[in-house]
């Protein structure tokens, strides 16, 4: 009896196993989701990271939605995990978008409240914005701390329109990139030889969203194809200017075709450097002024999907975020977002107040991402339409010399 007391007393309770995220916290079974697939007896962050960062060059469309798919929560932790790994998390930019030419664009697209076909929309139709006035407008944003100016024109393509009116859009171009801003422009499909033009004249970026998955993109407009959107897309990178292109959430698509969205940016030659995630703001008159908004959440979840997927590239938190709660923002931001549009207004429908982002900022401790920074995705030849010439750039200053 007595040998059998010392024994007991000799006897070490069982160790308690450590969390290895957060030491000092008993570990737990791991749910069992994409970035957790290991018994908790195998399971380390080592293991949970290699398993991760091997994601990065898988890029079917089932690999896609299995990171799509995965459990929010988990997706927003291992989406800030590559966040963290390729850029300062408190680094977000400011930009500025200006419409240069509204309405009349001859296009069908069903979201937009600038197409011609749309007659019910109450919007007036204007001509292409003078010189002036598009540099104030440049001067205003960047006083009031954006670092990227984006200029958008309702047409199909700068072939619809005359030589002095493109001209005078290049030489919108030089002028903004004579501030030490990164110019970015919109003005729909392009030929090799249009961005070559806008690459001489400084720009830094060239917007042109695909919008959806390409089996759904019959539903959104009916004028061009997605074969033209992708023709675009490699005149913008073949010319070395850096491709922005992203998507709307909100069409009537359902999560398959968010995840062909995503698969179609991320399987392009090389990631785009910046990729809009939009939400749809639907405008009374345009065929899709019923559908339901997306919520905060699917929002979130796109941004940190194409976080994981397309990890060195800045994710742009972009239209619609007027109608998203500062909660919903903060995750977006914690999920990968780094970019999004400053001041009351986008092409034509609002956008969230500079005063609440100066205080949600101020909450968050973002601080604003200054122009010319390298960006870390795309081919050489696109990235150098982003930093060559540094805060100004050599035409900028030209045209202001």
């Amino acid at each position: 009896m007595r040998r059998h007391v010392a024994a007991s007393k000799n006897k070490r309770a069982p160790k308690r196993a450590r969390c290895c995220i957060f030491p000092g916290r008993e570990k737990r079974e791991p749910p069992r989701s994409l970035f957790h697939p290991l018994p908790s007896s195998t399971f380390t962050f080592n293991l949970f990271f290699s398993f991760f960062f091997s994601l990065f060059f898988l890029s079917s469309r089932a690999e896609i939605a299995a990171v799509y798919d995965t459990p929010l929560l988990d997706l927003a932790f291992a989406a800030a995990r590559v966040h963290r790994a390729h850029h300062d998390p408190a680094m977000v930019q400011r930009c500025t978008l200006l419409s240069i030419k509204t309405g009349g664009c001859p296009e069908d697209c069903g979201y937009c409240s600038q197409s011609s076909h749309h007659k019910k929309v109450d919007l007036v139709a204007e001509r292409l914005a003078d010189l002036d006035s598009v540099y104030e407008a440049a001067l205003r944003a960047k006083a009031a701390g954006s670092t990227r100016f984006c200029m958008g024109a309702a047409w199909r393509g700068p072939s619809q329109v005359g030589p002095r009116q493109w001209e005078r859009v290049l030489e919108m171009v030089r002028r903004v990139r004579g501030l030490g801003m990164e110019v970015c422009t919109t003005l729909g499909m392009l030929t090799p030889a249009q961005a070559a033009q806008l690459r001489e004249a400084g720009l830094t970026a060239y917007n042109h969203n695909v919008d959806t998955s390409p089996e759904f993109y019959a539903k959104v407009s009916s004028t061009r194809t997605y074969a033209d959107r992708l023709a675009t897309l490699a005149a913008v990178a073949g010319a070395g200017v850096s491709v922005c292109a992203g998507g709307i959430i909100g069409l009537g698509e359902g999560p398959a075709d968010r995840v062909g969205l995503l698969h179609t940016l991320a399987t392009l030659p090389a990631h785009p450097e910046s990729v809009p995630i939009n939400a749809l703001v639907a405008v009374p008159g345009t065929p899709m002024e019923g559908n339901p908004p997306p919520s905060g959440l699917d929002i979130v979840r796109c941004v940190a999907t194409a976080r994981v997927v397309m990890p060195a590239s800045v994710v742009r938190l972009s239209a619609g975020r007027k109608e998203l709660s500062p909660g919903d923002q903060a995750l977006a931001f914690l999920a990968g977002a780094n970019s999004v549009f400053d001041g009351d207004k986008l092409l034509t429908t609002a956008n969230a107040d500079r005063d609440d982002d100066a205080a949600l900022f101020g909450a968050l401790g973002l601080k604003s991402r200054p122009a010319f920074l390298p960006y870390g995705a795309g081919s050489e030849t696109s990235r150098a339409g982003a930093v060559e010439g540094g805060a100004g750039g050599a035409a900028g200053q030209r045209a202001l010399a």
